[in-house]
C-alpha cells in the first residue's frame, strides 16, 4: 500500500466529466492498494495520514495535523 498526501486549499474530483466529490481545506490522498494489504495496514496508514503534521500553526511553522485544523479529506484510489 502506498499513499501520496497533498495539502490543499480545495480539491474537486471529476469522473467521466461530472463532479463526483469536493472538499475545502485539507488533504488529498492518492492511494494505491494491493490484494496483499491487510486491514491492520489500512488502519495504520489511516492513522499516520490523520496525524501527519503538514499544516501551519499560528507561527507559520509546519506543525499541525489534519486532526488539529479540523480539515477535510479526499481519498482517490
Amino acid at each position: 500500500m502506498i499513499a501520496v498526501v497533498q495539502k490543499v486549499k480545495r480539491a474537486v474530483l471529476y469522473s467521466e466529466g461530472k463532479k463526483y466529490s469536493e472538499i475545502g481545506a485539507g488533504s488529498l490522498v492518492m492511494l494505491g492498494v494491493s490484494v496483499n494489504d491487510t486491514l491492520e495496514k489500512v488502519k495504520k496508514l489511516a492513522e499516520k495520514i490523520y496525524k501527519l503534521r503538514i499544516f501551519d500553526d499560528e507561527n507559520g511553522k509546519t506543525n499541525l495535523s489534519l486532526k488539529d485544523v479540523d480539515g477535510e479529506l479526499l481519498i482517490v484510489s
